[in-house]
């Protein structure tokens, strides 16, 4: 992904398409054999139905539930047993199966997860897990190669599925009487605006606050923050992002308040009154959270607040999955890893943060996902007119349905937190 996104043949074949379409997937009819009886047991119990090429069907479910269609169970067994969950989501890349109520279906996976794998074999399935490459590790350079081979895409591919703020994050939604959020796509910037000035308002974000923002996206936060009158600086690694942003501030006539540098956050210098940063740790690597916080506490000032909102996971899943490749960090986010709520909370009091708040909405990130991808799948044709072909939208259909499904199971959250700096 160094080269050119602009190179017509990069383009067309995206970001995952020469793994999914190995023809052949590695592991032997015994790998084969285990998984599926392993799948076959799992699904048996589970609220879900699986039909394969012959007409019959197995599995747990009943009419209503979510159905699995395999297509090949002979190649999605093999990639089952040659890569396990990574090898499941390759299978969808590849067309060899398929679900009406993809969501849904990984939903039940997803709250299932840890069930999934009698307990005996946990420890030997980790000792075959495929390891992180090195190649993606969160140096200097590194950290702005996997960005690029995200967030550089294409923006036009970006506009087709967010709305006009273009933010990339979770959105706050009004909720109804039982506290579920609610709001189609035409409410969907204003949940986000919603979103942006709860934590702005909690970091102190007025007139004169000088403001840093470690991992900008397309600018909406630092506007809104400018639009108070802060004095914002905006950082990304990704130039497309740069490019953007400065042609949304100097529109907004925002140029003399919003500085947007195309740097890492190991090398801003300065003391800000706020520094905030919006899902942007679970790109930074766990080696290097340290560094990531021991920078936000010298980028600020004595009495300042540091805000930042992140996604988490359950802290002995992100131990266990730490080290080892999975499906979305070889295909979606190189090098990221989702921290817990614990890792968080350890990092910052080392480094000498005092926690304020902590605002839990993970439905709410559930349902910005299901706009998104919905929002995606109405698009398909723009899609592909951009040069993105069909595994690149499998590819990018499991991962929106793949992200929901985590937030919808509760096996993923996000936390708007908030601290403090003596």
């Amino acid at each position: 992904m160094e080269q050119s996104l602009q190179d017509p043949p990069q383009r067309t074949a995206g970001p995952a398409a020469t793994a999914s379409r190995n023809s052949t997937p590695h592991g032997g009819p015994l790998r084969a054999a285990i998984a599926e009886r392993l799948f076959r047991s799992a699904t048996s119990k589970l609220p879900l139905t699986v039909r394969y090429p012959d007409g019959h069907t197995e599995g747990g479910g009943h009419d209503r539930s979510p159905l699995m269609v395999l297509h090949d169970p002979r190649t999605f067994f093999h990639r089952l047993g040659s890569s396990r969950l990574i090898g499941f989501g390759e299978s969808y890349q590849a067309g060899e199966w398929d679900s009406p109520a993809l969501a849904e279906l990984l939903t039940v996976f997803a709250a299932e997860l840890p069930n999934l794998i009698p307990a005996p074999l946990q420890a030997v399935r980790r000792a075959f897990e495929p390891r992180r490459p090195r190649s993606e590790a969160n140096s200097l350079r590194g950290a702005r190669r996997n960005i690029e081979r995200h967030y550089d895409l294409s923006d036009d591919l970006f506009e087709l599925f967010l709305d006009v703020s273009m933010t990339y994050s979770a959105a706050l939604f009004e909720q109804d009487a039982a506290g579920d959020p609610v709001g189609g796509f035409e409410t969907l910037a204003d949940a986000q605006c919603r979103k942006i000035d709860r934590l702005l308002e909690w970091c102190g974000v007025g007139p004169g606050t000088r403001l840093l923002e470690v991992g900008g996206g397309w600018g909406s936060l630092a506007l809104r923050a400018a639009a108070r009158g802060a004095r914002v600086t905006t950082i990304t690694l990704s130039s497309n992002q740069r490019a953007a942003v400065r042609d949304r501030v100097d529109s907004a006539g925002l140029g003399g308040l919003v500085d947007v540098q195309l740097t890492d956050y190991r090398a801003v210098q300065g003391r800000y009154d706020a520094v905030v940063s919006v899902e942007m740790i679970e790109a930074v690597g766990r080696e290097h959270w340290p560094d990531y916080f021991a920078a936000l506490r010298r980028l600020t000032a004595s009495g300042g607040r540091i805000g930042l909102q992140a996604i988490t996971m359950p802290h002995e899943r992100m131990v266990a999955a730490a080290a080892s490749q999975t499906w979305i960090t070889k295909h979606i986010f190189p090098g990221g890893l989702i921290p817990s709520l614990t890792a968080i909370r350890t990092h910052a009091r080392s480094a000498g943060f005092r926690e304020l708040d902590d605002f839990r909405f993970g439905q709410h990130y559930a349902h910005t996902l299901r706009l998104w991808r919905n929002r995606f799948a109405e698009h398909l044709e723009a899609v592909a007119a951009l040069g993105f072909d069909g595994t690149f939208q499998r590819t990018w259909e499991l991962y929106l349905a793949y992200s929901e499904a985590g937030f919808a199971a509760g096996y993923l959250d996000v936390h708007q937190m908030v601290f403090g700096i003596d």
